[in-house]
């Protein structure tokens, strides 16, 4: 397939090829294979990270939504054959490929859905020790942010909650086709090793959405929605804004409306 024609093909899908090998290696070589036997790489395109990754002692695993990317990488990746998957990823049980078996995810995602390839990993991480991927920069950062930081937000709350999130590296427009008009940033998750929550979770992340969806407010004014008590809403965490309050705060907070609740 042809430069032109592989641009051509993944313009709709968001899709930018990384031309350069040598962060393509960076890439591939972030994760700790600690862990996990098995790798799934998400939109693979002409396969510049999976060269790096099938030389590594784990099993890799690809799953692609473009026909003729799946048909490159399956002339051109023999040994890859078996476990090239044309899915989406994000619409596809995982189980029928792993099991109940650990795999870490990697992948150059595209920016359109990059939160959703992140959202769909909390919600496996029973099974995902490790996630290493490039975003958006902005998203990255966001991803990575601490508490008081302009950036911090839901995908940060709810990410930190599970995982230790550490920004890699930033990688220009430049070394894509077609550029972006953004950079891009690469980041490393590692699941926690306590990464079971001491609240309700859904009640926890509907506190943290809620919360930051009025940033500016405190949380007495943007959680309104719970109905919380009097006596709950005189304590002082509820003076604060959300991007002021670690994880911690957060779960502290969402089981004291829990208890409110009961």
């Amino acid at each position: 397939m042809s430069n032109h024609n592989q641009v051509k093909a993944k313009k709709h899908l968001g899709q930018h090829f990384l031309t350069d090998e040598t962060i393509a290696q960076d890439i591939a070589d972030s994760l700790s294979l600690e862990g996990y036997k098995n790798i799934l790489e998400i939109g693979p395109g002409m396969g510049v990270l999976t060269k790096y990754l099938i030389k590594k002692d784990t099993t890799t695993h690809v799953i692609e939504i473009d026909t003729e990317s799946v048909e490159y990488l399956k002339n051109n990746y023999l040994n890859l054959a078996n476990r090239i998957y044309e899915k989406d990823f994000l619409k596809y049980d995982l189980t029928q490929i792993f099991g109940d078996k650990s795999f870490a995810i990697i992948g150059n995602f595209p920016y359109n859905i990059s939160s959703q390839i992140l959202f769909k990993t909390l919600e496996m991480r029973h099974q995902v020790p490790e996630f290493s991927g490039m975003f958006q920069k902005e998203v990255a950062q966001r991803i990575c942010s601490k508490e008081g930081s302009k950036v911090y937000g839901i995908l940060s709350v709810l990410t930190q909650a599970f995982y230790e999130a550490e920004y890699l590296f930033t990688v220009p427009p430049s070394v894509f086709n077609p550029p972006p008009k953004v950079d891009s940033g690469v980041l490393l998750l590692k699941r926690k090793a306590n990464y079971t929550l001491p609240c309700d979770e859904k009640l926890f992340f509907k506190v943290v959405k809620t919360g930051f969806q009025q940033r500016r407010k405190t949380l007495r004014n943007s959680l309104k929605v719970f109905n919380l008590s009097d006596n709950l809403k005189a304590n002082t965490i509820f003076g604060q804004r959300p991007e002021q309050l670690n994880v911690s705060q957060f779960i502290e907070l969402t089981s004291l409306i829990e208890k409110d609740e009961n």
